[in-house]
């Protein structure tokens, strides 16, 4: 049992990585939501609104440096 957990976490790990690649270093929206939803379920990481809106807060501050910067 404990090669099939083995094989499971490996599976895991390869997509945890791809995903993580599509945030492009968490400059994209939705795939870097998916990640923080993700651990969320998968890991029964916090669910409080102070967290939540924190992670907004970082979203809403990588937005405004990418829309501020020039073009």
């Amino acid at each position: 049992m404990a090669w099939i957990y083995l094989l499971i976490a490996g599976l895991f790990e390869i997509a945890w990585a791809i995903g993580l690649k599509y945030t492009e270093g968490f400059s994209r929206l939705w795939p870097s939501a998916g990640t923080a939803v993700m651990g969320m379920i998968l890991f029964d990481e916090s669910r409080d609104l102070v967290r939540i809106l924190c992670i907004l807060a970082i979203v809403a501050a990588i937005a405004g440096l990418r829309f501020s910067a020039p073009a």
